[in-house]
């Protein structure tokens, strides 16, 4: 896993606002769903995993202050000290110093850059080995992570629930979204990965929330808009029209003379955000609809309209 600030693109000065505003352009230019960058997948899976440790104000200082790596792993505490002490003790003649060496642990990994062996005095310090001890590679490895994708409708991410989700694994679960989720946001299912090898655990599920495309309504942060169909005389005269919510239908005034295109605003109508008593807004535009057949006494109201009350709506286009 590269630096998370180098996966975003980011200076490790930028604000909480540049993070959540690089992450959401990332994500969507590398969203599995619509991308046809390569390794699209990837790439989407190293960019929320990198917001994972950079959105959360906790996680960014813990991974600044070098308390957890990338993946937000714990660091093994004192590595760092002992190998600059080592070699410290090496330039001043207290010891060899190792950082040209290298060793073969058997199972493909390597320590150092050489081909040379390593003090045994060094190992036994460094790994513990004094005493006969087990060898690393029969240490327990933790299992690798795995991605998915949790697409869920507007009502549910409004209201929290239960939605379900099939994992690279083949396991198939019920994972929990909590009320007012916002679409991206990552849900880690700990223990949910892949198998660990030699006994170590299994690695964990990160699964990003998705809206489902709805029939009705576009979503624009924690607002929504929709068209409201109305007809040619509620337009003229006002009227009072029901019209779709999340939670139901709400009856709404369309004022007098109102025109195709107005906008009315219904307060406290669109999504809740995440632990929070703020509420987005619905946005419905008037759209008027004449009817379907040929009504020869609007066509003749229309044309006493036109000779004798005639205007431009054009005027200044």
């Amino acid at each position: 896993m590269r630096d998370p600030y180098e996966v975003l693109g980011l200076a490790k000065t930028a604000s909480a606002g540049e993070i959540k505003s690089a992450y959401r352009r990332l994500a969507k230019k590398f969203h599995p769903d619509q991308s046809k960058e390569p390794r699209a997948k990837d790439r989407f899976a190293e960019i929320n995993l990198a917001y994972e440790i950079l959105g959360d104000e906790k996680k960014r200082a813990e991974f600044d202050r070098g308390e957890i790596d990338a993946e937000g792993k714990p660091r093994a505490p004192g590595f760092e000290d002992f190998m600059r002490s080592r070699r410290g003790r090496a330039r001043q003649g207290a010891g060899p110093d190792f950082s040209h060496y290298s060793f073969d642990f058997g199972d493909g990994e390597r320590v150092g850059g050489g081909a040379a062996g390593v003090d045994p005095d060094f190992l036994s310090e460094l790994f513990n080995l004094r005493g006969g001890g087990a060898s690393r590679s029969r240490a327990p490895l933790r299992g690798e992570d795995v991605v998915a994708l949790a697409t869920v409708p507007l009502a549910l991410a409004a209201t929290g629930g239960s939605a379900r989700v099939t994992l690279p694994t083949g396991k198939t679960l019920d994972v929990e979204i909590p009320v007012g989720v916002e679409e991206g946001k990552q849900i880690r299912l700990r223990g949910q990965g892949q198998p660990g090898a030699r006994g170590g655990p299994a690695g964990d599920a990160m699964v990003t929330v998705r809206y489902a495309p709805h029939p009705l309504f576009k979503v624009e942060g924690r607002d929504l808009r929709f068209d409201l169909p109305i007809t040619l005389y509620e337009a003229v005269l006002g009227a009072k029209v029901r019209a779709p919510t999340l939670s139901g239908e709400v009856e709404i005034t369309v004022p007098r003379g109102a025109s195709s295109g107005s906008v009315l605003r219904l307060r406290g109508k669109g999504l809740p955000a995440a632990g929070e008593s703020a509420q987005g807004d619905l946005y419905a535009t008037l759209r008027i609809v004449l009817p379907g057949q040929t009504d020869p006494e609007l066509e003749a109201l229309m044309r006493r309209w036109r000779d004798e009350k005639p205007y431009n709506p054009r005027v200044g286009m």
